[in-house]
């Protein structure tokens, strides 16, 4: 419910905290102002919505290749939007040269978020983190993913929920090859083969630190 003015000249404005996507808005006025006369005047202002989609059939995926490997890179965000033929799939996969990795996978409708951290002889306790958010995901419905990591900070959101969370010991960054693959991981030396579960269904609009993917491989 959002309060109107109490005169004839002076304005309310509101912003909303989250962006809505609709067809159509619906204004049920619940109370009038005691003290004037009846009436109601609204207007709405809007922002652009651009939407890139890329479909993934199962055997494929797709690979972004960095310009130039930044090294103890200590800010990555990934956003990106999923709707999904299947309950299981790799979404997101990106890996290192010492066995550092990470790995977003969708098992029986859940989203899992992998983060290891390669070294598992020297800290065997801080070598792996494994964060599962949502709750049988609706297949054929969009769904919202936002990774977030920041120094040892990583912020995991779907569809809003958010898992805050710090990743142990003296790590700070992870030490990753600059290839990023979506919808399944591909074997090395063997091209356009993936392996374990590849995903089946549609990405719209992912972002990789501001970039946009999908636009980006349309333009080759």
């Amino acid at each position: 419910a959002f309060s109107g003015n109490t005169n004839a000249d002076s304005v309310v404005y509101y912003k909303l905290q989250h962006s809505i996507k609709a067809r159509f808005l619906r204004f049920v006025p619940l109370d009038w102002n005691q003290n004037g006369r009846i009436g109601m005047r609204i207007e709405i202002y809007g922002c652009t919505y651009r939407s890139e989609v890329v479909g993934f059939d199962g055997k494929s995926c797709l690979i972004y290749t960095f310009n130039q490997k930044l090294m103890s890179a200590l800010k990555d965000v990934i956003s990106l939007k999923f709707k999904t033929m299947q309950s299981d799939g790799i979404l997101l996969h990106r890996e290192g040269q010492n066995g550092d990795h990470i790995t977003l996978e969708l098992i029986k409708g859940k989203l899992s978020l992998l983060i290891n951290l390669g070294d598992t002889k020297t800290h065997p306790s801080n070598a792996q983190i494994n964060i599962t958010l949502g709750s049988l995901l609706e297949k054929k419905k969009w769904h919202s993913v936002l990774i977030e990591h920041f120094n040892n900070q990583v912020n995991f959101t779907v569809d809003k929920h958010t898992h805050h969370f710090h990743t142990k010991g003296e790590f700070s960054y992870l030490d990753l090859d600059y290839e990023l693959s979506f919808g399944g991981i591909p074997v090395p030396g063997n091209s356009g083969t993936l392996s374990r579960r590849n995903f089946h269904g549609c990405f719209e609009n992912i972002y990789y630190n501001g970039m946009n993917i999908i636009d980006l491989a349309r333009r080759h």
